[in-house]
């Protein structure tokens, strides 16, 4: 059982939402991909919401929603990658649970991401991912308590992120 929540942070496409998915189902703890569930309650995608609403609402609604989760069952929670960024997310972040950064080369991330799902990506192409990491990297290493550089393969990151979780929280193999 979690004591804090472990709230995932890095890059889109950096492998939060598949690690989490992946180690939280190992693991049996609940699950959070925060832009899947701001997507079912505003039911839309979230590239439709950046372009209907624009990105202040998109943040906005990752701000309510974890001052919602506070609360809830502690779980891993996937974030976007914009999220700890804004200092009040960051605030709440800190407060209630563990960060742990997913630190993903960015050429690695230029391999295989989907801009259609990525609304700042897609605005910018894909040659500007290297660019966003560079302006970023530093802020999410300050946030992180963990940094888990996932530049080995899936299977590497996913062993190598329940690990920090059993080690962190003290659970039983």
């Amino acid at each position: 059982m979690l004591k804090r929540h472990i709230f995932l942070i890095g890059m889109a496409g950096s492998g939060k939402t598949s690690l989490g998915k992946k180690v939280a189902s190992k693991l049996d703890l609940p699950y959070v991909d925060m832009d899947r569930y701001i997507s079912e309650l505003v039911g839309m995608s979230i590239p439709e919401l950046f372009l209907e609403k624009g990105e202040a609402a998109f943040r906005n609604a990752e701000t309510n929603l974890l001052i919602s989760l506070i609360d809830a069952p502690k779980a891993i929670i996937s974030t976007g990658g914009g999220c700890v960024l804004n200092p009040v997310n960051y605030e709440i972040m800190r407060n209630h649970g563990i960060i742990i950064l997913i630190d993903r080369p960015p050429e690695d991330i230029m391999q295989d991401i989907r801009l259609e799902t990525r609304p700042l990506l897609q605005e910018k192409g894909v040659e500007e991912v290297g660019k966003m990491y560079d302006e970023r990297i530093e802020r999410y290493k300050k946030a992180a308590d963990v940094v888990l550089y996932n530049a080995y393969g899936y299977h590497n990151a996913v062993y190598t992120l329940e690990k920090i979780i059993m080690n962190r929280f003290n659970l039983a193999d």
